[in-house]
């Protein structure tokens, strides 16, 4: 199928397998939703992971059986599209970015995937690479034509600003980290990662590992924006922290926002997002030590749910958000999909954006990303062209940072 052309974005789906390393027996099937400026020129990506799974297709698992049994290549990630639950593509229009949506089975085996509630660096290293591949190979799943690969290259630079929701959002710190780290990690922690994709058929045809790409080629992180981050300690899989340890000393803008009323974020999530108090470690204070010179930064939403980003409903997502489920915030109306904080987002998105020269990643200082036009857009009880409020953080702010060791307070 080709693009779909509207107004001046195109829409394409672009699909492939991937091993992580060539070593691996296990192969991965991704899909992408991408959106991209019609001249074929963006200035930057943003690659967004999604929070929940494969999508809602209830039969996925038989549906994937049967494919396999009958070789039957359309294959049930056709039906699952990502970006239906997170379009905020209106941000990316004034500074003509890109934006992607990655969705994958994880680790596919040959009939029956393995699914992932979080803890699973593998996924972040999936976004990484599919960011790589639209940087290299465009908005086409056939890399192998590069006549072909070159009519749909659509980036002027390989910078990338990796963002993700719930489960999501901790697999985007993952990739945010960049692919030396990712490299250098996974080596430590049994989950290499150098990865080559396939194009899975009959005579499969098969890329180079990412190594070889060359630096050009591959992702290069700019940014991070986490919405409602939820990690899992898991046995198998060991979470992020070794990613967040990683990025506390990554000089680039990195921004959390959290939900009030968020309790798969807040309580639920192995470590929390944040905390009031100092002394339980954090996704957020193991990305941001006392003293340290972290990029990173928080925001509290009031009245903020775990599923109000969301641009449409979905059930697995509202469960979280359930009386059953969470007790935080009792009688509240806490904010739900297509709602007032699902636009608060499209803003955070098109002003963190803002930020960044065409075709460059920041070029300020710590001190410049703190005091940078979305920060002080952000560092407001009620942030303009918004209809939310944020919550006051005990030092007065609405946009919460750690204190360099030489700092005052």
């Amino acid at each position: 199928m080709e693009n779909i052309i509207i107004n001046d974005y195109c829409f394409k789906r672009v699909y492939f397998w991937m091993q992580y390393t060539p070593e691996d027996l296990n192969f991965t099937e991704i899909a992408i939703d991408v959106y991209y400026p019609k001249d074929r020129k963006a200035n930057g990506l943003v690659m967004f992971n999604h929070g929940f799974l494969i999508g809602t297709d209830l039969l996925y698992l038989p549906k994937r059986l049967l494919a396999g049994i009958f070789n039957n290549e359309q294959a049930p990630l056709f039906d699952n599209y990502p970006s239906y639950y997170y379009n905020y593509t209106s941000a990316i229009v004034e500074k003509n970015w890109a934006m992607a949506f990655v969705t994958s089975t994880h680790e596919q085996t040959e009939f029956t995937p393995t699914t992932d509630f979080g803890g699973n660096p593998r996924v972040g290293q999936e976004a990484y690479m599919a960011a790589s591949y639209l940087i290299r190979f465009g908005a086409t799943s056939t890399f192998y034509n590069a006549s072909h690969s070159k009519l749909f290259q659509f980036m002027n630079s390989n910078n990338v600003i990796f963002a993700g929701h719930s489960v999501g959002g901790a697999h985007a710190q993952v990739a945010a980290t960049g692919f030396d780290n990712l490299n250098a990690i996974g080596a430590t922690t049994n989950k290499k990662f150098d990865p080559i994709v396939y194009d899975r058929i009959i005579f499969p045809r098969v890329t180079e590992k990412l190594s070889t790409w060359g630096a050009d080629s591959r992702a290069n992180p700019v940014g991070l924006v986490q919405l409602s981050p939820v990690d899992m300690k898991n046995p198998l899989f060991g979470g992020m922290e070794l990613y967040r340890q990683k990025l506390a000393k990554i000089p680039i803008p990195n921004l959390m926002i959290i939900g009030q009323c968020d309790c798969a974020c807040l309580d639920t999530s192995q470590p929390p997002a944040w905390a009031s108090d100092s002394a339980v470690s954090t996704e957020f204070s193991q990305m941001a030590p006392a003293g340290s010179d972290s990029w990173a930064a928080v925001a509290n939403v009031e009245k903020g749910s775990h599923c109000g980003y969301l641009t449409e409903p979905n059930l697995l997502c509202s469960t979280a958000d359930s009386a059953s489920q969470c007790k935080r915030c009792p009688n509240t109306d806490k904010y739900q999909p297509q709602g007032m904080e699902t636009d608060f987002t499209t803003e955070i998105f098109k002003h963190f954006i803002s930020i960044y020269p065409a075709n460059s990643g920041f070029r300020g200082t710590r001190k410049e990303w703190l005091e940078s036009s979305c920060l002080k857009w952000l560092n407001n009880q009620k942030p303009a062209d918004t209809s939310i409020n944020l919550v006051q953080f005990n030092g007065g702010e609405y946009v919460h940072h750690v204190k360099q060791a030489t700092e005052t307070c």
